[in-house]
């Protein structure tokens, strides 16, 4: 395990909210493709949705987009423990009354043998970030305008 664990990509997470519970499932073949192929793994995945009292509860995965097949069973009970209840209840004090969410935990598994070597170099991580779409679209017109 320790070997496994020496060869991990870089953890992240996202909560993705569907105002009104509105979900079509559109990008759910997308996200199948990055686990099958090797790009990312899953390692949590819940839906949970938040009541018009402002509780919040989990969802069963199932079919999202009315086709009659079960979009997500292949991560049916993907918990590897990261996820614990004050992360659901943090994700749900952000959601908006009546909409649903996915919360999603994953290994970028690209990145593992580049981590890997710079762990092994002596390397460590001690920031990380991630720059909003729209900042970076904003950032990209201003460059524009300016030159």
């Amino acid at each position: 395990m320790t070997d496994d664990l020496d060869e991990m990509g870089p953890i992240d997470y996202l909560v993705v909210e569907f105002p009104g519970s509105k979900m079509t499932g559109e990008g759910l073949p997308l996200l199948v493709e990055l686990h099958d192929r090797g790009i990312i793994r899953i390692l949590d995945l819940l839906f949970i949705r938040k009541e018009l009292d402002g509780s919040v509860a989990g969802l069963a995965i199932a079919d999202l987009d009315h086709d009659g097949v079960l979009d997500l069973a292949v991560f049916e009970g993907a918990a590897s423990g990261l996820l614990g209840t004050e992360d659901v209840d943090h994700a749900g004090s952000v959601l908006e009354p009546g909409s649903s969410a996915g919360i999603l935990v994953y290994e970028n598994r690209w990145a593992g043998p580049f981590a890997a070597a710079l762990r092994r170099g002596g390397g460590r991580l001690v920031a990380n970030g991630r720059i909003p779409i729209q900042e970076a679209l904003a950032a990209l017109e201003a460059s524009e305008v300016s030159a």
